[in-house]
């Protein structure tokens, strides 16, 4: 499997911290006013755990409001949105677990940019 160690999105960015057989492990920054997409995986499940900001989570239809410290689990196949609506950045640590953690397990079911799904 060959990653990108760091990428630029329209709402923020992520940063690979660690990863191995069956996790990764990544720091996710996300801009003031931003959002990810609304997207499940098919192989694999996240734990988030919000070091800065205040961020509003929404897994399966449920939103909640997480801050520093707090923890969010999305089971696999789970849909899911981060989202900012602070005026400052919000950083999150997301550990990964499953089969394939690559950056096409992406099925978007609403994004505000624009990108089609590339489920695998």
């Amino acid at each position: 499997m060959e990653s990108s160690l760091s990428e630029e999105r329209p709402w923020g960015s992520w940063h690979v911290l660690d990863e191995g057989p069956g996790f990764k492990v990544k720091r996710i920054e996300v801009k003031p006013h931003s959002r990810l997409s609304y997207q499940t995986h098919r192989h694999r499940s996240e734990h988030w755990v919000v070091v800065a900001g205040k961020a509003t989570c929404v897994v399966e239809g449920i939103q909640s409001i997480a801050g520093p410290g707090d923890c969010v689990e999305v089971a696999l196949g789970e849909a899911h949105r981060i989202m900012n609506h602070e005026d400052e950045a919000l950083v999150i640590v997301e550990i990964q677990r499953g089969e394939y953690t690559g950056e096409d397990d992406i099925c978007r079911l609403d994004d505000d940019y624009g990108r089609c799904s590339a489920a695998t």
